[in-house]
């Protein structure tokens, strides 16, 4: 079996390139630029503002501003030139991506922690390399990711973002955005690799009554930030990550089931509709799980 390998580098015989190199010293500067030119092009937009507006506010030639929109390297002075003409500024900090300081302390829930679990645990002896509870960082979006999977051989990667309930459904759609635009590039990085071939972003929900009432009555927003079919998740499912593409999907998913192979764990979005829930809310789901010894 395969041994886990951790994005961070700590594993050892791991084959993630450390720092230090200089393939992997050019690929931190340029995405450094890159993340700067992605917010100031993202800001601009949103003001609805043109290049030759925004560089005669800096100061600057219009050509500048589309430079370093374009991710390429510009002296500090010009960035922050740019960054007030948009109202924003420029902050620099340094970030150590194996501490694992997570701030305030989150509420604690067992069905969630159970779901990554039985995740990371199938991929796992499927002989793919996994982590849990991953953390991001991107300007001024941090977070981390529920449970990834990757392919270094194949340069796929797999995201899960699990959830429960949905007391926030813009929030919920706006934290999976984040992720889906943000995560995929800093885990190529440590990982070792120029980007992926392959990303899969799934939202997984737990299949619950609770759960699928959400997805029915909110099928439409659902199905514009997860438009893809379940084929994706079942390709890594069955260890064979997809080889090529970038998709965004949603399952229903059973932390109990989630581990068997005798029945089925999960079903797409698109075969939501014709399944009855396997827990009637939250707490039977909690209910259930504990008499199975998962929490």
């Amino acid at each position: 079996m395969k041994r886990e390998e951790k994005l961070n580098g700590q594993s050892g015989g791991s084959p993630i390139r450390q720092a230090g190199t200089d393939d992997a010293l050019e690929r931190e500067v340029q995405h450094l630029f890159a993340e700067i030119g992605s917010a100031v092009r993202t800001e601009r937009r949103r003001r609805v503002l043109t290049l030759s507006t925004v560089a005669e506010m800096a100061g600057l030639d219009a050509s500048t501003v589309h430079y370093v929109e374009s991710g390429r390297p510009a002296r500090l002075e010009t960035q922050v030139r740019i960054a007030r003409a948009l109202r924003m500024r420029l902050q620099v900090a340094l970030v150590d991506p194996r501490k694992r300081d997570r701030g305030p302390a989150r509420l604690e829930d067992p069905v969630h922690a159970a779901m990554g679990e039985a995740q990371a645990a199938r991929f796992h002896s499927l002989g793919l390399s996994v982590g849990m509870d991953e953390p991001y960082q991107h300007y001024q979006f941090a977070g981390r990711a529920d449970v990834v999977a990757w392919s270094v051989e194949r340069r796929a990667l797999l995201h899960i973002e699990n959830r429960t309930r949905f007391p926030n459904l813009q929030e919920a759609f706006g934290s999976f955005n984040t992720k889906r635009e943000y995560l995929g590039a800093e885990l190529a990085m440590r990982a070792g690799v120029a980007s992926w071939r392959s990303e899969t972003h799934v939202m997984a929900v737990l299949w619950s009554g609770e759960g699928l009432h959400a997805i029915r009555i909110h099928r439409a927003g659902f199905a514009s930030i997860c438009p893809d079919s379940g084929e994706p998740f079942r390709q890594w499912w069955s260890g064979e990550p997809p080889c090529a593409g970038r998709r965004s999907a949603l399952v229903v998913f059973d932390p109990v089931e989630g581990r068997r192979c005798d029945r089925k764990g999960w079903v797409s979005l698109a075969e939501s509709d014709g399944v009855r829930p396997r827990y009637r809310d939250y707490a039977d789901a909690l209910e259930r799980l504990r008499a199975a010894g998962r929490v």
